[in-house]
């Protein structure tokens, strides 16, 4: 399916050279080199943006950057969930404990809490009821910052998004996030694969296709400690991309098995039980998901390298991303030189703004 472009956004088959396009542009085009609420100076981009055609395409593999494929999936688990507490997302990213004023909750960077509490009735919902009502709708946005955070301007915990709107065109759904200020080394990361797991997910309920994926930001920075490793990125060989796992029809019902199931392993209350009867009845894609957040257990406790048994099942690339981020914690044998692509797939040429 071709999408026709009327803004003239750049468009990328993939998350990765979306990703290298951004770092490119903001080293060599930025249009301001300044700093804000006294922080770091930082090259700064105005009025940014990218279209992703294949939204599930939104893994970045850099042996540079070294993403955390598990912080991803927790984190937009944690989003789906409507969770705005630490308990959960401070085991896989610490440094948001940091953040909150109470020790407590986070506001701004919870903004799965503000699309889909209470559940039922949450703008989320609205949204599903609207557009299986009237699929050709312009109002199927969720506004996620609030006016009242800017009433205390030392709060550091306050929404870089401001909404996500759905569209569903030609029988697809495309999804549309506006971010007020991205940091692009970090932020641009979690918030791209959140948002486009969410939209995989909503794709799902509706029972129609996953369209484009559209990532506005007013402000895409970066600031002048990651510019070398920006730099470093650019000149590193990129891995071959895989063909992506596609999300089988999902329903609230599944989410509350993962999530009971996060849960258990995060506290610790054992090992993944692969045969237990709510885990074997689960798509392939959801088990992966949970060997994912078992191998972090296994890390966390210091339980050696991890197990073949949680590694046997796993793609290749996300082996891959494992060894790049925990080296020495996984077998030799279990990393592959590199993450290679399924059989036919092609890797998409990127474009350039």
């Amino acid at each position: 399916m071709t999408a026709r472009m009327s803004v003239g956004l750049p468009v990328f088959g993939t998350f990765d050279d979306a990703y290298r396009a951004v770092l490119h542009q903001i080293l060599t085009q930025p249009d301001y080199f300044a700093a804000t609420r006294g922080g770091p100076l930082r090259n700064e981009v105005l009025s940014a943006g990218f279209v992703l055609a294949d939204p599930r395409q939104r893994v970045l593999y850099s042996a540079v950057r070294r993403p955390n494929i598990v912080l991803q999936y927790a984190e937009a688990l944690w989003h789906l969930a409507g969770r705005d507490d630490l308990d959960m997302i401070s085991y896989y990213a610490p440094r948001l404990r940091r953040l909150p004023a109470d020790g407590v909750r986070l506001t701004g960077t919870a903004y799965g809490n503000r699309l889909f509490t209470p559940r039922g009735h949450s703008q989320w919902d609205r949204v599903i009821d609207l557009l299986r009502a009237d699929p050709g709708s312009t109002r199927a946005a969720l506004p996620v910052m609030r006016p009242d955070e800017l009433r205390d301007p030392g709060d550091p915990d306050v929404a870089r998004a401001l909404a996500v709107q759905f569209l569903i065109r030609d029988g697809a759904l495309h999804t549309v996030a506006f971010v007020r200020g991205q940091d692009a080394w970090n932020g641009l990361v979690s918030d791209v694969f959140s948002f486009t797991l969410i939209a995989e997910f909503t794709a799902s309920a509706l029972g129609v296709p996953l369209g484009t994926y559209t990532h506005l930001v007013s402000s895409m920075h970066l600031t002048a400690a990651d510019v070398p490793g920006a730099q470093t990125v650019l000149a590193e060989n990129a891995a071959l991309m895989p063909n992506p796992p596609v999300m089988p029809p999902t329903g609230w019902g599944t989410l509350g098995t993962v999530l009971s199931w996060e849960r258990h392993l995060r506290l610790n209350d054992g090992p993944l039980d692969l045969d237990a009867p709510d885990v074997a009845i689960l798509a392939p894609y959801w088990q992966h998901v949970l060997l994912l957040l078992e191998m972090y257990r296994q890390i966390t406790r210091r339980e050696g390298q991890v197990s073949a048994g949680v590694l046997d099942p796993l793609p290749a690339p996300w082996r891959w991303l494992i060894a790049q981020r925990w080296p020495g914690r996984i077998p030799p044998l279990y990393v592959p030189a590199s993450p290679r692509p399924a059989q036919g797939c092609v890797r998409r040429p990127s474009s350039a703004r």
